[in-house]
């Protein structure tokens, strides 16, 4: 664990050794962080979080109560995930057959969105300010910026990098929340102005 205790862990919370914890981080009732883990800076940890072995977790990523982060799973900066999402790491599970050295990676990418009671199967990137619907079942990559719901998952539309969900006109659109700008070429979605 880090010297320094310039972050915040709850007594009833177990941090393994060892384990990296940025300054500022917040880490809330019954978690557990395993070993080799990193975690950012001023990150929040909501109550019955577990981290497994290995992971990455960038800085003011919040994570709501009762997720479970496994071992192949990494979460770039500001990534949001909702309260009881679940992350997978093996594509086909069975109690009786150790499949370890099968997890497979899922990243999911800067400022990324996943709703409450969604599901990322593994092996999936998720892009940049993407916004998965609560409740979806997300079973192949989703790009920047796509609105995502249902299950299996499928795109519906845009948002903002603030999270608003975009209108287009002409392939231009305009954020009514933070005027943030963008146009739409072909499949993506190019920012042309953003705060």
């Amino acid at each position: 664990m880090s010297d320094s205790k310039n972050y915040f862990v709850h007594e009833s919370s177990y941090i393994d050794e060892p384990v990296e914890i940025g300054e500022g981080t917040r880490i809330w009732h019954f978690c557990h962080i395993l070993k080799n883990v990193t975690i950012g800076k001023n990150c929040v940890l909501g109550q019955n979080v577990m981290v497994g072995p290995n992971v990455k977790i960038g800085n003011n990523v919040k994570i709501q109560n009762n997720v479970s982060i496994y071992e192949g799973v990494e979460l770039e900066d500001d990534v949001f995930c909702g309260p009881s999402m679940v992350f997978t790491n093996v594509i086909n599970p069975r109690a009786f057959i150790e499949r370890k050295h099968e997890f497979r990676k899922t990243l999911v990418k800067r400022g990324a969105t996943i709703g409450a009671n969604a599901t990322i199967v593994c092996g999936v990137t998720i892009g940049e300010y993407a916004f998965i619907g609560a409740g979806a079942v997300v079973t192949k990559d989703v790009p920047p910026y796509a609105l995502v719901v249902g299950v299996p998952a499928r795109q519906v539309g845009w948002v903002c990098k603030c999270g608003t969900t975009l209108k287009f006109e002409n392939n231009y659109a305009i954020c009514k929340y933070c005027g943030n700008e963008y146009r739409l070429e072909g499949e993506k979605i190019i920012p042309i102005k953003e705060e």
